[in-house]
């Protein structure tokens, strides 16, 4: 029956005359962006943040690599006959690096930002049903099965495959619940690793996607960085690569969270994250934080409504058939 699921992919350029489809979720990184009368701005002066930190990565003249992204959005059809009715499951971003010294583009890494109308529907909408009682947290038994088995199937269908030549990485702030402490590995261009003490909702959540998670501090960052990857992060790609996640998902995540990636003092050996840190600096690019928190709420019931509730037969009949494929 796994068969019955496949999915279509298009791309729209993230530049600075970027509009979100009415498909895109509101509350993505990108997305929240590309609102109100700052806009062209704010688009403007993230994609120079990207570009600058890309080329501090990165050996060579000061301005030599430009960063191009892509936004990749994913639809899930049902190809049981019953209807024609496509779902926006899945947004992420392909990279792509330009070096305008030779004029050769170079083949980033898709994934980065991960954004899932399926996964709000999980965190905004089962969990907080579940723990509605308030006798202690509960996380459902089968919490993020569902989406994670499209995810995976996703990756091993032939519209990813046809697509990109290697799997994604997603880039994510590290978790406000728990401590990290550097394990003394360094690498060239992901920095400083450090390892968290016990795995938090997040990691388990991407566990379920199929994808491990390791922490770095890049070179001139003041905070490790969350990377989920399904094969070999220091072997499968690139220094280049590598440095056009980074050169992204740090500026996104420095406009969002920058009590802790724009902080004034860099993490030490030992690591808890705050999102009260009072010395910190502002970029200057508007985003609402807790509009965004809001949305969610809305965006989980969207996919309840529109997608969960009036196909639970067939995703339930889907997920206890799919098995991911032996790798």
């Amino acid at each position: 029956m796994a068969n019955d699921i496949t999915f279509s992919i298009t791309t729209t350029r993230f530049d600075e005359d970027y509009a979100p489809a009415e498909s895109s979720r509101v509350t993505t990184n990108f997305a929240n962006l590309a609102r109100g009368a700052g806009r062209q701005q704010n688009l403007r002066n993230a994609l120079s943040m990207m570009n600058h930190r890309l080329n501090e990565l990165v050996p060579g003249d000061d301005d030599r690599y430009l960063v191009e992204l892509d936004i990749v959005s994913v639809h899930l059809r049902f190809g049981d006959g019953a209807d024609d009715e496509e779902f926006p499951v899945i947004e992420v971003l392909d990279v792509s690096i330009v070096d305008t010294s030779t004029g050769e583009r170079h083949r980033g890494i898709v994934g980065n930002n991960f954004s899932s109308y399926l996964r709000d529907y999980d965190f905004s909408v089962v969990l907080p049903a579940a723990n509605a009682g308030g006798e202690g947290f509960t996380v459902p038994e089968d919490f993020g099965i569902l989406h994670g088995k499209i995810f995976q199937h996703f990756l091993d269908s032939d519209a990813y495959r046809d697509r990109f030549a290697q799997a994604p990485v997603i880039c994510i702030s590290v978790s406000t619940s728990r401590t990290y402490r550097r394990t003394g590995v360094v690498h060239p261009v992901l920095g400083v690793e450090y390892a968290q003490d016990s795995f938090s909702l997040t990691d388990d959540y991407f566990g379920r996607m199929g994808l491990q998670v390791r922490y770095f501090m890049p070179r001139g960052s003041v905070a490790p960085l969350a990377f989920y990857f399904r094969d070999d992060l220091t072997a499968e790609y690139s220094d280049l690569q590598l440095a056009g996640t980074i050169a992204t998902m740090e500026t996104f995540q420095k406009i969002y969270r920058p009590e802790i990636y724009n902080a004034v003092s860099p993490a030490g050996e030992v690591y808890r994250p705050t999102l009260d840190e009072p010395e910190f600096v502002r970029t200057g690019i508007d985003y609402d934080r807790e509009e965004r928190s809001r949305l969610a709420v809305t965006q989980g019931r969207y996919a309840e409504e529109h997608f969960v509730t009036p196909h639970r037969h067939i995703l339930d009949a889907w997920a206890a058939d799919y098995a991911a494929p032996v790798r």
